[in-house]
């Protein structure tokens, strides 16, 4: 799994933390970037020096985006990564408190692979990162290189 970037778009520290450690108990080292609201996960996309704009190497592998962000919520994020040729293949999997009908239904509408509520315990939020990673980077079989619809 080495060599795989994940895209953690998360505000609160806490679930940076948590999301980091649930990596590390779980054995999975890859390479964790973090975007700490929407805005600065557009610019790692699409920005000035942004992945997309510079090197298909860095694209990530995973987004996992939560969903209620400041400066430009997740959902926008999420609309702008699937409208881009080179992002629109990336899994996304949203990683939300919200248990909002509305939201669920948007997540999907805009091309979200998963809809995944945060567990509360550790231990639980551990096991649901574990499987994620796992099935994303280990079992799915990701689109070609360089692949664009």
């Amino acid at each position: 799994m080495n060599g795989k970037i994940i895209l953690l778009v998360e505000d609160n520290p806490s679930d940076v933390d948590l999301t980091r450690r649930a990596f590390e108990r779980g054995r999975l080292a890859n390479e964790l970037v973090i975007a700490r609201d929407g805005q600065e996960a557009l610019d790692y996309f699409f920005g000035p020096g942004g992945a997309a704009g510079a090197a298909p190497d860095r694209l990530p592998e995973l987004v996992l985006l939560d969903l209620k962000l400041p400066r430009v919520d997740g959902h926008e994020v999420l609309r702008r990564i699937r409208s881009d040729p080179r992002t629109r293949r990336i899994p996304v999997v949203v990683m939300t408190t919200s248990q909002e009908e509305q939201d669920i239904a948007q997540s999907y509408d805009l091309g979200a692979n998963s809809y995944v509520r945060k567990p509360v315990d550790f231990s639980q939020f551990s096991l649901a990162i574990q499987q994620l990673g796992l099935y994303w980077l280990v079992m799915n079989e990701p689109p070609p290189k360089g692949a664009s619809a």
